[in-house]
Order: structure tokens, then sequence, then C-alpha cells
């Protein structure tokens, strides 16, 4: 059984920071491309960020220069290191999986983040 457990969401300032994680299990993680989506109220889910399995990163455009993926393979986890936050940021950050991220295989539950101005 896959399981992705988000953590480390919560509420900030604008300009503030925050370390998003995602602990993966029930999959080879290493084989896997990892990213971060989000959904903010009334607006479709966008994806963040991406890292593939062999390291290459990918950004939406909103979040380029601020917001940084990596991962770590012995963990078994994958992080979103988010700075320079805005309200514009303030949404539910999900976690997902799969052999190619545009199109994942699974999702974690989300975990809310909240920027305030």
């Amino acid at each position: 059984q896959v399981q992705l457990v988000e953590s480390g969401g919560g509420l900030v300032q604008a300009g503030g920071s925050l370390r998003l994680s995602c602990a993966a299990s029930g999959i080879i993680f290493s084989t896997n491309a990892m990213g971060w989506y989000r959904q903010a109220p009334g607006k479709q889910r966008e994806l963040v960020a991406a890292i593939t399995r062999g390291g290459t990163t990918n950004y939406g455009d909103s979040v380029k220069g601020r917001f940084t993926i990596s991962r770590d393979n012995l963990k078994n986890t994958v992080y979103l290191q988010m700075n320079g936050l805005k309200p514009e940021d303030t949404a539910v950050y999900y976690c997902a999986t799969g052999r190619v991220i545009a199109t994942p295989a699974y999702w974690g539950k989300g975990t809310l983040v909240t920027v305030s101005s």
C-alpha cells in the first residue's frame, strides 16, 4: 500500500519560510519522480515543483527562485523549502509521485500552508 504523508505546513507571515516534508512508503522511492502540487480555494491544482529520480528539478513560474525541492533516497522523503512566502502561496500542498510527475499515480492527503499579510 502506497502512502505519502506530508508535514510541515502551518501559518507564517509574509516573507517567512517553511519546509514541507513528504515521507513515502510502499514504493521503490529512488525510482520514482516526486513532486509538490498546491490548490488554493477556488483554483485548480497546480504543479509547484518536481524532482526526477535522477535529481533534475522543475518549478512553477510563480515559485522559481523562492522554493527548492530536494529528495533523500535513504529516508524515502522529499522536501520543499519555501522562502519569501507570499499571501498568494496560501494553499493546500500535496505530495505526489509517479513515473512522470505530470501524471501522478499517487497523492498524499495534503498539508495547509497559510501566509498572512
